[in-house]
């Protein structure tokens, strides 16, 4: 069994096929899929989708893209009480992103702090999003993490190596998309090379970023197997050792799912 661990299901470009969607992924041999929250004003339909299916979870939280938007609405109580519902397994995508800089960085840098507090207080994952900030993620990261400790996941890596090492110095999990089968990614190659198999997972972000050989196509679960089976050539180990692992991988930090195969 494959696992996508961050997809967008709620989005239109996968909401408005979904039943297709997930048959397709069912094809593919993707077992669980977890939905990713991105804003609270939208997460009742997150978690609505979550409900809707046994083998789909949901996370809770703000995109660094919406902080400025929505930053008076986020409290870490406010995470802390939507992370209750049992569909609810982790806390974000927040984290930072500097390419865009669609929220002002005090702002994402605040926003980043709240999730993590929340991630403590529930002891649930946090999911991370970084992009161009490299050693503001680093520095965040291990300054709450020095308050007290928290789990989580680099989502869709494709950052400088010090991101990878220095977040699972702190237990993270490093999570890879279809971009590690881009032809420009040879240095996101050499990364996924050098870590270990005990900390990865694989994803799509679908609808965006389709791996090759659907580049251009809208993104969806049903090809993190061709994600996994890049991780695969580069680990140097069979497709079925990576779906295996990586699917432990996710169930060991993703830890409130209670798996039943």
């Amino acid at each position: 069994m494959l696992v996508d661990s961050h997809c967008h299901l709620d989005f239109e470009q996968l909401s408005s096929q979904m039943d297709d969607v997930l048959r397709r992924a069912e094809l593919a041999n993707v077992g669980h899929m977890l939905t990713i929250g991105t804003k609270l004003r939208q997460f009742d339909g997150v978690r609505a989708i979550a409900e809707a299916h046994d083998n789909i979870h949901c996370s809770v939280g703000i995109h660094p893209h919406e902080a400025e938007e929505e930053g008076s609405d986020i409290t870490v109580q406010k995470l802390v009480d939507l992370a209750s519902h049992p569909k609810v397994v982790a806390i974000g995508e927040t984290g930072l992103d500097y390419f865009y800089e669609h929220s002002p960085r005090d702002i994402q840098r605040q926003s980043f702090r709240i999730h993590i507090e929340a991630a403590r207080e529930t002891g649930l994952p946090l999911i991370v999003h970084t992009r161009n900030a490299d050693q503001d993620t680093i520095d965040i990261l291990h300054e709450e993490y020095a308050k007290g400790p928290f789990t989580g996941v680099i989502h869709c890596f494709s950052s400088g190596w010090e991101v990878a090492e220095k977040s699972m110095e702190i237990g993270f999990l490093i999570s890879i998309s279809g971009i590690v089968t881009f032809k420009a990614a040879e240095d996101l190659r050499d990364h996924v090379r050098k870590i270990p198999l005990d900390k990865l997972l694989v994803e799509t972000d679908s609808p965006y970023l389709a791996p090759i050989p659907n580049r251009g196509k809208t993104n969806e679960p049903s090809f993190v197997a061709h994600t996994a089976a890049k991780v695969a050539e580069l680990k140097e180990v069979s497709q079925t050792e990576i779906a295996d692992i990586t699917t432990q991988n996710f169930f060991a930090l993703f830890n409130k799912i209670q798996r039943e195969d």
